[in-house]
């Protein structure tokens, strides 16, 4: 009988090119998919709720796979975790609706984004975050921040070379706070995120907290429509997907 398996994972993202499966380049989902080929006999293909990029980190990336296995999701969990490598934990598996599908009943997903604002570095961690010498300027990268919350147009903030059907999104919430004197946290929900989106924005805020571009840029950027208006593309190491809401 087939089952729908859903996978809650955790993975650091340093050493891969990126979620998606691609040719000679080793990926989570590849990762993932060999360990449950051996598990199952099968030829598994994992279906994520999205992409990530080369070298972006997930706490709550979703993905589900269905099988004809008498095998249950609490043998899958155990024997995935054993079989993965130690940069990539199945933190939950279990049986979902046979009708649920991780990438098309997504509803929003959350991402954060970790700066270190600090002039001395980290020696610890130092791959899980921008490091930044000069001093921020917080209240700035807040005001600019209100600009990106509601439906709108997110051409200025996608990669080039990936051009989609349409660039509206919605985003529900857009946050940045600073938990301690030295890191400085940007958080946002949206329904969907274009290619480089959230670190497109991050590389924005930060031209802002630099004094480069002034808090109200953000709309202007919105409504021109023009990518090389915006800042510059924050590194990959410090984007981690936070979940995904269903």
């Amino acid at each position: 009988m087939e089952k729908n398996f859903r996978l809650l994972i955790e993975y650091d993202g340093t050493h891969y090119h990126g979620w998606q499966r691609q040719i000679a380049l080793p990926t989570v989902q590849e990762t993932i998919e060999t360990a449950l080929d051996l598990m199952t006999g099968r030829k598994i293909r994992l279906t994520g709720s999205g992409r990530t990029d080369a070298g972006v980190h997930a706490l709550g990336q979703t993905a589900n796979f269905r099988c004809d296995t008498r095998l249950t999701a609490e043998t899958l969990h155990k024997g995935l975790n054993g079989l993965l490598p130690s940069d990539i934990v199945i933190r939950e598996c279990r049986e979902a609706d046979s009708k649920f599908h991780a990438r098309f009943d997504a509803r929003s997903k959350t991402y954060q984004y970790r700066i270190l604002n600090d002039p001395v570095g980290s020696a610890v961690g130092r791959q899980y975050h921008w490091h930044i010498r000069k001093t921020l300027d917080l209240n700035a990268m807040q005001q600019a921040a209100t600009h990106l919350e509601g439906t709108r147009d997110f051409k200025s903030f996608e990669g080039a070379g990936s051009p989609r059907a349409h660039t509206i999104r919605s985003v529900y919430r857009a946050e940045i706070q600073k938990p301690d004197d030295r890191f400085i946290v940007f958080e946002i929900q949206a329904n969907g995120f274009l290619k480089f989106m959230v670190r497109n924005i991050v590389g924005t805020l930060v031209a802002v907290g630099l004094g480069r571009l002034s808090s109200n840029a953000v709309e202007a950027l919105l409504q021109s429509r023009n990518r090389k208006m915006a800042g510059p593309t924050a590194p990959a190491h410090g984007l981690f997907l936070m979940n995904v809401q269903y």
